[in-house]
């Protein structure tokens, strides 16, 4: 029965997870922290093995779709790499509770921001619907401050312990204009390079609740190509929406770790 239930959660956060581009840490860490009483390092540790799982699995429907900017997808993983390790490195040097509610502050500005512009067909030239990556219009952007972003994408995320596509997709879309489906499907591609790296890591490092781990792995897998097919049944508004409550959701667990 056990099973099931991680099965039925894994599902979940590997179909809404791949539908707006983001890993599920923020609701599988909870989960195992609270009803496992996992130690926060075992529950960090196993949530991004499911991540992998689920962002591997998405990033193939998204393959098969033609939706991934490769190139981008590529220099943006590549440059999150050396935020993440200097986050790593800070972790014990800067207040958690002060990183962590200035954090949420500023994703509950984002999340407001999404709320209210959730239509980016203007910002992006027309091409809010477009389901499908074509390179010879690959969007035109300033790839220094791209890789600036990245490096503090990496920075965030290791710090506060979530899933580098809660920050990365929203800027994609609002600063670098790609198409929302596009943006998504990217972030799923960055996310899955981001996650391997880490959940091997932390499985050499013994970090893993392996007797829950298949339940929720393969209901991850199962929820990435729900999630994905429907991706190309839905408007880039309602996309824009679940990002936003998906960036909320972070935001408040951020604040209440503090409470």
């Amino acid at each position: 029965m056990e099973h099931v239930l991680l099965f039925f959660l894994g599902l979940f956060v590997g179909t809404f997870g791949t539908l707006v581009g983001v890993g599920g840490g923020f609701i599988i860490v909870p989960m195992l922290l609270f009803v496992y009483h996992a130690s926060p390092t075992m529950a960090v540790g196993t949530s991004l093995c499911v991540i992998a799982f689920n962002a591997v699995s998405g990033s193939f429907s998204y393959a098969r779709q033609r939706r991934i900017d490769y190139r981008t997808g590529a220099i943006f993983a590549l440059s999150t790499v050396p935020g993440a390790i200097l986050g790593a490195s800070l972790l014990d040097k800067i207040p958690a509770a002060v990183f962590d509610v200035s954090f949420a502050i500023f994703l509950l500005c984002v999340a407001v921001y999404i709320f209210l512009k959730p239509d980016t067909s203007k910002k992006t030239g027309g091409k809010s619907e477009e389901h499908s990556f074509d390179p010879s219009r690959r969007v035109s952007f300033n790839l220094p401050l791209g890789i600036v972003v990245s490096f503090l994408v990496g920075f965030l995320s290791s710090m506060a312990g979530i899933g580098g596509g809660i920050v990365h997709v929203p800027a994609m879309i609002y600063i670098f204009n790609f198409p929302p489906f596009i943006a998504v499907a990217t972030s799923h591609f960055i996310l899955a390079i981001s996650s391997l790296v880490g959940s091997g890591s932390h499985a050499m490092l013994g970090h893993v609740m392996w007797h829950q781990l298949p339940g929720l792995a393969v209901g991850a897998v199962v929820g990435a190509q729900v999630g994905a097919r429907i991706s190309k049944k839905v408007k880039s508004v309602l996309v824009m929406r679940g990002l936003a409550v998906a960036v909320v959701i972070v935001a408040m667990r951020l604040l209440f770790k503090h409470w």
